[in-house]
C-alpha cells in the first residue's frame, strides 16, 4: 500500500478525525475548555463536599434524636416534640425542620406522629406520618398499621382498610399479616363494604388457620352472613 493511500485511510479514520477536530477545537477555544475542565473539577469537589456535609448533618441529627427519644420513651410527648429550653434540648419538630434529607430526620416524622397522637392531635399526627418514608421489610409494617389507626380515628374507614391491607402485604409472615388482614376486614365492615370485609376475613381463616386471629375472623364472617340474609 502506498504512503498516499495510508495517509488517505488515516484521514478517513473516524477516531483520528474526532481527535483532530477536538485538537483544533482546543487550539481555538483554550480559555473556554480550561474553564470547562475547572467547572468539572469544582463540580466533583462540590459532590465530595456535599457527601461530607451530609454525613455531618446525619451525625448531628442522630445526636439530637437521643434527647428527643428519651423524652418519648418516658412518655413526655410535649418535650419529645418541641424540646426543652430548660434542658437546652430540641425535639422532633426541630430535627424535621433542620435536618430534612437525613435518616434521623425521616425517623423523626414517625416519632412526631406517634407523639401528636398520644397528645390527642390526630390531624397533626396524620400530617407527620404522611411525610414518613416507610422502610422496606418488617420494620415498615408497624408505621403503615399505625397510619391505618389514625385514619380510623379520623373516621376514614375505607382508607384505613386499604392501609391495613398494605401493611399485611408489606412483609408477609404468619404474625403481622393475618393481624392486619383481620383489621382490614373490620375496617371494611365499618366502611359498609361487606364484600371486601368477607374477602379478607375469609383469607385469614383459609390461609392463616393457625393464627390467633382465626376466631375473630370467623365471628365476623358469621355477622356478615346474618347481614346478608
Amino acid at each position: 500500500m502506498s504512503k498516499k493511500q495510508i495517509r488517505e485511510d488515516l484521514e478517513r479514520d473516524p477516531l483520528l478525525e474526532t481527535f483532530s477536530k477536538a485538537q483544533s477545537f482546543y487550539d481555538n477555544n483554550k480559555t473556554t475548555v480550561i474553564g470547562g475542565v475547572l467547572a468539572v473539577v469544582l463540580a466533583i469537589g462540590g459532590l465530595v463536599g456535599y457527601y461530607y456535609y451530609s454525613e455531618n448533618q446525619e451525625e448531628k441529627a442522630q445526636q439530637l434524636m437521643a434527647d428527643a427519644s428519651t423524652y418519648y420513651m418516658n412518655g413526655d410527648y410535649e418535650k419529645a416534640l418541641r424540646g426543652s429550653d430548660t434542658d437546652f434540648t430540641v425535639g422532633f419538630e426541630q430535627i424535621i425542620n433542620n435536618y430534612s434529607g437525613t435518616e434521623a430526620g425521616n425517623l423523626a416524622h414517625y416519632y412526631a406522629s406517634v407523639s401528636e397522637y398520644n397528645l390527642g392531635n390526630v390531624e397533626q399526627a396524620i400530617s407527620y406520618i404522611e411525610e414518613y418514608e416507610v422502610p422496606e421489610g418488617i420494620l415498615g409494617v408497624g408505621p403503615i398499621s399505625f397510619q391505618a389507626v389514625l385514619m380510623t380515628d379520623a373516621g376514614n374507614h375505607q382508607k384505613a382498610a386499604e392501609l391495613y391491607v398494605k401493611a399485611a402485604e408489606w412483609d408477609k409472615n404468619d404474625s403481622t399479616t393475618p393481624y392486619n388482614y383481620l383489621e382490614a376486614a373490620n375496617a371494611y365492615y365499618d366502611a359498609g363494604n361487606n364484600e371486601e370485609a368477607r374477602k379478607y376475613a375469609q383469607l385469614v381463616v383459609e390461609q392463616y388457620s393457625n393464627s390467633s386471629q382465626v376466631a375473630a375472623a370467623q365471628r365476623l364472617l358469621g355477622t356478615l352472613a346474618v347481614a346478608a340474609e
